[in-house]
């Protein structure tokens, strides 16, 4: 996808919203006009009242109050509009946080081999936040600063149309510097979410295997590692602060600073009886209200291309298609197992299985043994269908397994792994995985297990089974706990 692209589609995640939207933009066109009425007030009363030393009290008094009127409307409207905005925003980066992580969870594990955990981590949180940026920051700022130098240009229009023109050569010039700064910027902001990615990675990989790192002494090799790409995020974020030093308030402020030369010099060879002091001065405030909002939103590109960029790999880990089952709904009746001449590779060159044969009957039993790197926890795997098997066909209950659906596949097959993983939560939730059980259930699966009396009788009970959070009663609310005893096996429904 182009970035053109990638950018029209994370804008069109705001269309679901376009009732909010609207309203937003009608808030902010309000506090826009607010705005810029407070020195259209101060430019009459400049030329209409001091310049002829007239001072009618009824008149003093409304400028005086339309000009605090107009401040205080443009301060609320302001408020009303980054509030709807901002509640649109942070609902769609949550939207599009849970189509990410709801398809990462649905791919095959194959997608998981050659991919650092860190770095999909990362994509989920770092990316995730890097597009809230975008919605809140960068779109309500555009947004904003439009919608605020539109209204002063017409206002402008309405005081001089000479002056105005002068202000309008500054506009093109900022947008070719805005155009030269995306270009240049682009790469440098890519290359450091890449190598924040890396970082990611790399510190997981590290906490994850630090025994296996402090075992082999390598710890100054990861460490050196860690360094390499620590300086490579650094050497990128020094480009991108240099181009900022250069492209944002320099460039623009030499700009403006033409454009206020070209004011003062044209009220010089014109004199007051053609532009009243009140039009300069308006001039001159409505010059500095687009300055900032240009230098603005100059600043929010460098958050526009780490969007852009993030929202590349968003899209990417979004539109990769799902593990794909059979449409067979069929369940499994019997824990019959056969292979035949099943051959294996997990990267399509290094066989880990070849020409396996195996038969095993319903209610009948098969011990696999052999070294590390046999092919056990391999052939585990092909039967829960987390792989297809590269050559050969394997059928459970005498249904082939690529034909089966994902429901058939999981309710008629069970699996004890070898190293349990424990989630983060209570054990009663580590046990029912996002089911509805009462505790006879929870108690009837820990007997089955052989783990009720160890629960009864643990020193630490009831507490670790009490709810630690006060989230109320004496069901297995306490916190994960770890696994008693290990082994593996695969066994189909009987």
């Amino acid at each position: 996808m182009t970035k053109r692209e990638i950018l029209y589609r994370l804008l069109g995640y705001m269309r679901r919203d376009r009732r909010q939207f609207v309203i937003a933009t009608v808030f902010l066109l309000i506090a826009a006009v607010a705005e810029v009425t407070g020195p259209y007030l101060v430019q009459i009363f400049l030329d209409n009242y001091v310049a002829k030393d007239n001072y009618p009290a009824m008149i003093m008094w409304a400028l005086a109050v339309g000009y605090i009127v107009s401040t205080i409307v443009s301060a609320g409207f302001q408020y009303k509009y980054e509030l709807r905005f901002n509640t649109m925003a942070v609902a769609i980066i949550q939207r599009i946080r849970k189509t990410v992580f709801a398809n990462v969870i649905k791919q095959p594990l194959s997608a998981f081999d050659y991919v650092p955990m860190g770095r999909i981590v990362s994509r989920l949180t770092n990316d995730t936040e890097s597009l809230k940026e975008l919605y809140v920051s960068v779109l309500s700022t555009f947004l904003r600063n439009i919608a605020l130098i539109s209204v002063m240009l017409v206002a402008m229009l309405m005081l001089s149309v000479e002056l105005t023109l002068v202000v309008l050569v500054l506009l093109p010039c900022v947008v070719l510097v805005m155009v030269r700064y995306q270009k240049r910027s682009a790469p440098a902001y890519r290359r450091a979410r890449d190598r924040l990615a890396d970082i990611n990675g790399v510190m997981n990989e590290s906490v994850q295997g630090m025994n296996l790192i402090q075992l082999m002494q390598q710890e100054q090799a990861f460490s050196s590692r860690f360094q390499d790409m620590t300086a490579d995020h650094l050497d990128a974020m020094v480009t991108i602060q240099r181009l900022n030093g250069i492209y944002l308030r320099p460039l623009i402020d030499l700009l403006s600073g033409a454009a206020l030369l070209s004011l003062v010099a044209i009220f010089g060879v014109s004199g007051m009886e053609v532009i009243g002091v009140g039009v300069l001065y308006a001039f001159l405030s409505y010059l500095g209200r687009i300055t900032e909002p240009l230098i603005e939103m100059m600043q929010q590109l460098s958050l526009l291309q780490q969007a852009i960029s993030a929202g590349e790999r968003l899209f990417e880990m979004m539109d990769t298609p799902p593990e794909q089952y059979g449409s067979d709904t069929t369940p499994i009746t019997d824990g019959a197992i056969a292979l035949r001449d099943v051959s294996f590779s997990y990267d399509g060159e290094t066989p880990v299985l070849s020409d396996v044969n195996v038969n095993v009957p319903a209610g009948g039993f098969l011990a696999l043994v052999g070294h590390t790197g046999s092919g056990k926890s391999t052939l585990a795997s092909l039967l829960m269908g987390f792989y297809r098997p590269g050559e050969g066909t394997l059928t459970l209950g005498g249904l082939p397994i690529e034909s089966l659906s994902h429901q058939s596949l999981r309710e008629g097959v069970a699996m004890v792994q070898q190293d349990p993983h424990m989630l983060t939560g209570s054990l009663k939730e580590n046990i029912a995985l996002g089911q509805s059980l009462d505790d006879a259930v929870i108690w009837h699966a820990l007997k089955q297990v052989a783990l009720d009396e160890h629960v009864h009788g643990s020193k630490v009970y009831p507490s670790w089974l009490r709810d630690p959070v006060g989230r109320g009663g004496n069901d297995l609310l306490g916190r994960a706990t770890p696994a008693i005893g290990s082994g593996a096996g695969v066994s189909a429904a009987a």
